[in-house]
């Protein structure tokens, strides 16, 4: 028979929720702000886990500025993380790898931008990783995290809406 202790471990693993933050993205808050907004990466990553403890979710955090750095956190974490959130950033239109990767991970992907992306420069609009994405969250600053830990907790608990 299963243990409390036991029970809860069990399930802390089953409600694991990755966030990975792309390249640059370690520049919140100094970096453009006029485009990005003035919130540090360190201060989402604090409300995020504040947010998940609420919702009943183990959060975990990675910001890599390399393509195999990402590709290293999602393989490492495969059979885990239960969803993976994912800001690629300027690897949005060509992370073939880190697209193969989340493929490999097979749990649902929610990509997030901080700013609507059809709302800047074309290249940005494309996303090698849009069509494997559960959904897509964009436009809302770091509060477009928050909604993605939302829309992760409705995802394990079954109440996505479909």
């Amino acid at each position: 028979m299963e243990t409390k202790s036991q029970a809860e471990a069990r399930s802390e693993g089953e409600r694991l929720v990755l966030v990975i933050h792309g390249p640059n993205l370690n520049l919140l808050g100094e970096r453009e702000p006029e485009i990005y907004g003035t919130t540090t990466l360190h201060e989402i990553n604090d409300r995020l886990r504040a947010l998940g403890s609420e919702l009943g979710l183990e959060v975990e955090t990675f910001q890599g500025n390399g393509e195999g750095q990402i590709v290293d956190q999602i393989q490492a974490r495969r059979g885990h993380a239960k969803v993976i959130i994912i800001n690629p950033a300027g690897y949005t239109p060509y992370g073939m790898a880190i697209r193969d990767a989340l493929l490999a991970a097979a749990v649902p992907v929610i990509e997030v931008h901080l700013t609507n992306v059809y709302r800047r420069e074309p290249i940005r609009r494309r996303s090698i990783i849009a069509d494997i994405a559960y959904g897509r969250i964009m436009g809302f600053g770091a509060e477009s995290y928050m909604l993605a830990m939302r829309a992760a907790a409705s995802l394990l608990t079954g109440n996505d809406g479909r």
